[in-house]
């Protein structure tokens, strides 16, 4: 009795098939379709030519062996035309480049201005005109008094009398208001200034003067007495003269009594 050995024939192993991998199979139908197409329009536009490949992951049992082949070289073959008609543009191997630059110099620079002068003192210079114009206004009624004391000569009654010998030297100093120095006198600065050269002490105003002294009558007046009205004061210089400090723009002078009913008055 003979034996027949018949083995089992096992189909293939394949992967069962779910919804999802109908699913994904059609997805990758359509994106193959998809890139061929914009494959085909980029390289007739002759700018690019791009492949889509699909994931590892979506190509998976018999939806991978439904994509169909790509020919690239048909795809890239307008790209390469456009390539081979245009310009080529080359340099030579010897070529040198050079680069316009401005030519730049140094100058010297100037030298620096001269510092400006130091201000005038416009203040001092007036002050020294001043001074200069005052001493020859002095020097010039100096002058006029010294001729004015020669046209009214000193008289006689003054030499051999202290008084009038003092006062006969300021003959010609202006009259100040308020003064009592040989810069400038009024009529009382002027008689006390006198009498203190010879120690003797007067008042300072004509007022007091009045009535620093004894009162005589003009018969009994000598020279060297004070001579006095109201608001005046001089000194008697004998005869019908004395000497006085008369107002301002007058210096001191000898001259006539020109007091109506004048006041003597004798110091000591």
């Amino acid at each position: 009795m003979s034996e027949s050995i018949t083995r089992a024939r096992h189909r293939a192993a394949r992967r069962p098939s779910t919804p999802l991998t109908e699913f994904a199979s059609a997805a990758s139908e359509q994106m193959g379709t998809v890139g061929r197409r914009s494959a085909v329009v980029a390289a007739s536009s002759g700018l690019m030519v791009s492949m889509l490949a699909l994931p590892s992951s979506a190509a998976t049992g018999e939806s991978a062996g439904s994509l169909a082949a790509v020919d690239t070289a048909a795809l890239t073959a307008s790209a390469r035309a456009v390539l081979n008609t245009s310009p080529v543009v080359s340099a030579p191997a010897e070529a040198v480049f050079t680069v316009d630059a401005p030519m730049v110099s140094a100058v010297k620079p100037p030298p620096p201005p001269p510092p400006a002068p130091e201000p005038v003192r416009t203040r001092a210079a007036s002050r020294t005109a001043e001074r200069a114009a005052a001493s020859t206004e002095s020097a010039s009624t100096a002058s006029a008094s010294t001729q004015k004391a020669s046209n009214n000569p000193i008289p006689q009654s003054v030499s051999g009398n202290a008084v009038l010998e003092v006062a006969a030297r300021y003959v010609g100093v202006p009259y100040v208001s308020g003064g009592a120095s040989p810069s400038g006198m009024d009529c009382s600065g002027f008689t006390s200034y006198v009498y203190a050269q010879l120690g003797i002490t007067l008042p300072r105003t004509s007022s007091a003067q009045r009535n620093a002294g004894t009162v005589v009558s003009r018969a009994e007046a000598q020279p060297g007495d004070l001579i006095w009205s109201p608001g005046h004061i001089g000194i008697y210089a004998g005869g019908d003269m004395m000497i006085d400090a008369p107002r301002p723009g007058k210096t001191v002078q000898f001259r006539s009594i020109w007091q109506s009913s004048p006041t003597f008055i004798r110091i000591g």
